[in-house]
């Protein structure tokens, strides 16, 4: 491992959280229901039949997390807000506890010392308005954009900066097409209009909140994709699988178009969603910063079956985490530079939002974590060094949580080791070494 991570002064040190997973409360002080709550709900959605009902308690804990984020030194937080605990019907009266509960988080957070930076959508949407078709519906987007409007009215004026979207590639891949997560749907490339939306969302919320004065970005999964071998085959479903993942959701908010997506037997319009003046509501904003949560590269082959273009297959040879996703670090480095060579001065500034891994329980003591960390801010430093523009970094996660299918104890991500029958916190090795670090970092550009 690196003996010092060489990453420039003023660099931000953040950990990341979402409403869903750690909240709990859902039934409490005029939430509406989510399209979580229902799907958690159904027989066999989730392992073991976990719900984010209690989580990790943090609706009325987050004095003691917020403490914790302060003794790691954090400059910035990252959390979601729950739509339906503001709008409970995803439109029409605003539920006054629920935008109380984000005017005392966002509060505690500045008395501490820590910078929010609030995301307005992490796939808890309204399940009133998955009732009316989510966001396979254009007019969710003008919601989501009536709802940004509401949130930053109250919360505008101590919080400078905004994620609208979280991962919109995951939530349509597996709410929409796949129904592994909420909501549901199985509808495979139909279901890409549900991304176009979301995109549009963005697009409209992001008008309002430059009016505002306050800085808009957007966070995806973003994966360096490889060809299985030099096939032609391999390489053109690997082109395929990358227009999907990564340049379906960027090259719209930064180039003012979509990819071709004739490789994906997908029509130039979506099927119907694209209207005419939409790439440019979706475009015309632009982006303070673009948020890229990475975990692992993806490496694709020929399709063995009918159906999708191409086939995803394990890379041997490299340690995987309990999740079962590879572990390459310098996979990192290879998306930044990517970002900066596809892009150029479209391209800007970046922050990591999600990084992070999980461990299995019984590992000790957490040195799978602390290495994956290392390696990973090694990799990240490394394409500072090429050129890249990045502000800050965010670990996956202040705290172990409800990870959506996975429930709440298979799958652990946490600095923070959480007991979800007691609710205690515990500080992880990895909390103490990422506190180290950000000190050492701060220390080194002091005076």
């Amino acid at each position: 491992m690196p003996d010092r991570i060489d990453l420039p002064a003023g660099f931000r040190w953040g950990a990341a959280t979402a409403a869903y997973q750690i909240e709990g409360a859902v039934g409490e002080d005029g939430r509406g229901p989510s399209v979580w709550d229902v799907f958690a709900a159904r027989p066999g959605a989730v392992r073991d039949g976990h719900t984010g009902a209690v989580a990790c308690d943090h609706y009325h804990r987050y004095p003691e997390d917020i403490a914790l984020m302060k003794g790691l030194g954090l400059d910035g937080y990252r959390f979601s807000i729950a739509w339906p605990r503001i709008l409970p019907t995803g439109c029409g009266p605003v539920n006054p506890a629920g935008l109380a509960f984000y005017d005392r988080l966002v509060d505690a957070l500045l008395d501490a010392g820590i910078t929010p930076l609030p995301t307005l959508f992490h796939w808890d949407l309204p399940q009133a308005l998955e009732d009316h078709g989510g966001w396979l519906n254009r007019d969710t987007a003008h919601r989501f954009a009536d709802y940004a409007a509401v949130v930053t009215d109250r919360l505008g004026d101590r919080v400078p900066a905004w994620i609208t979207l979280n991962e919109p590639f995951v939530h349509t891949v597996f709410g929409y097409a796949t129904g592994v997560h909420a909501p549901g749907r199985t509808l495979m490339f139909e279901a890409l209009p549900a991304a176009h939306h979301q995109l549009l969302g963005h697009g409209l919320a992001a008008s309002i909140l430059h009016e505002r004065g306050l800085e808009v970005m957007l966070s995806n999964n973003l994966t360096p994709v490889e060809p299985a071998t030099s096939d032609p085959a391999d390489l053109a479903a690997a082109a395929a699988y990358d227009t999907l993942h990564n340049r379906l959701f960027t090259d719209p908010v930064l180039l003012g178009r979509y990819p071709d997506l004739a490789a994906l037997g997908v029509p130039d319009d979506v099927y119907g969603a694209v209207h005419p003046g939409d790439l440019d509501l979706i475009h015309a904003p632009g982006l303070d910063g673009l948020g890229v949560n990475y975990y692992n590269p993806t490496r694709i082959a020929a399709p063995t079956a009918p159906g999708l273009p191409f086939d995803l297959v394990d890379i041997p040879d490299v340690p995987h985490t309990a999740f079962g996703w590879p572990v390459v670090p310098e996979a990192l480095t290879r998306l930044l530079l990517d970002l900066r060579d596809a892009y150029g001065g479209a391209l800007p500034p970046v922050t990591i939002t999600e990084n992070g891994c999980s461990v299995a329980e019984s590992t000790d003591p957490d040195r799978p974590r602390i290495d994956f960390l290392a390696a990973h801010l090694d990799a990240l430093s490394r394409a500072v060094a090429g050129g890249v523009d990045v502000r800050g970094y965010y670990t996956w996660s202040l705290l172990d949580n409800f990870e959506w299918a996975e429930g709440l104890f298979a799958q652990r991500f946490g600095l923070v080791h959480v007991d979800f029958e007691t609710q205690r916190r515990t500080p992880r090795a990895s909390y103490g070494w990422y506190r180290d670090l950000i000190a050492a970092h701060r220390k080194r550009f002091a005076g």
